[in-house]
């Protein structure tokens, strides 16, 4: 094995986040996430472990699934957490907003397609407007009915939480989820808890990314859980780290994954247990049933 440290994906923290950090303690769990440090490479892992871009049948589009499709619907992150999976990508190609005739006509031709999703990047980093002109276009495609946004900025900047963004996510016709993704509950302050309870008629998810050091133990795992359920958001997946490089250093082995989910299974309620799964590029494959 040969010893590196990864320079390719600058560190990235903003203020909010930066100020939950308990700056006397280098093994903060927060802090651990978004540092970059000496690692091993280790032949599993790459530069694009879920290879998005082959099934990108258009630019800013991944269709993966057969009734949903994922938007690239902004090239920005408010944070830049160093296990992400799609550091790599080539955002200069795949962007939502510039390719949208060419995603629009897909879709309309594809009638299966019930759910779009958009991701990114963060599709909270793109302005009110820009947003909701993206939803005003996919809600006139008669086919679509839900839209799911999967966003890390509702947290880690929860000024984002705007009222007007607020307002705008409630009026829309369309079925809403939002997706959050938050690994800790040292993530969840209270200004985030006074913006996300303001969200009516929206179904509230979370998933987390399992990270050696920062999250591997039932307790840190049922605080968290307990905590997203107080703020009427539910547990949806708990993700075993997507081997990408640079990001060794947060593997959790399989078998160490599904023993500590079978014991946070017998702690907790059942709608309070995330589903321990795997990105398989064309499949989750969920590891305890």
């Amino acid at each position: 094995m040969q010893q590196f440290q990864d320079q390719s994906f600058p560190i990235k923290i903003p203020l909010e986040f930066a100020n939950l950090i308990d700056k006397n303690n280098p093994n903060d769990p927060l802090l651990k996430q978004v540092i970059s440090v000496n690692t091993q490479h280790q032949d599993a892992f790459s530069a694009s472990p879920l290879a998005d871009e082959s099934n990108s049948p258009v630019a800013g589009l991944i269709h993966k699934y057969p009734n949903r499709v994922l938007l690239i619907a902004s090239r920005v992150c408010a944070i830049h957490c160093q296990y992400c999976f799609r550091q790599n990508f080539n955002y200069n190609e795949h962007d939502a907003v510039s390719n949208w005739a060419e995603i629009e006509d897909y879709i309309r031709q594809h009638t299966e397609i019930d759910e779009v999703i958009l991701s990114g990047g963060d599709p909270l980093s793109l302005s009110d407007e820009k947003l909701q002109s993206l939803i005003d276009k996919i809600e006139v495609i008669l086919h679509i009915k839900t839209l799911r946004i999967h966003s890390r900025s509702a947290v880690v900047t929860p000024s984002r939480l705007t009222p007007d963004f607020i307002k705008m996510l409630n009026k829309t016709t369309l079925n809403m989820v939002m997706v959050l993704h938050i690994n800790h509950a040292n993530e969840l302050s209270n200004e985030f808890a006074i913006a996300i309870r303001k969200l009516s008629n929206i179904s509230l998810l979370n998933q987390s990314v399992l990270l050696k050091g920062v999250n591997d133990s039932v307790p840190v795992l049922s605080k968290l859980s307990l905590g997203l359920f107080d703020l009427g958001i539910l547990p949806y997946y708990l993700h075993l780290l997507d081997k990408v490089n640079g990001a060794e250093h947060f593997l959790v082995s399989d078998e160490d994954s599904v023993k500590l989910h079978k014991e946070l299974s017998k702690k907790l309620s059942g709608y309070l247990v995330p589903r321990l799964v795997r990105d398989e590029n064309l499949a989750f494959k969920t590891l305890v049933t």
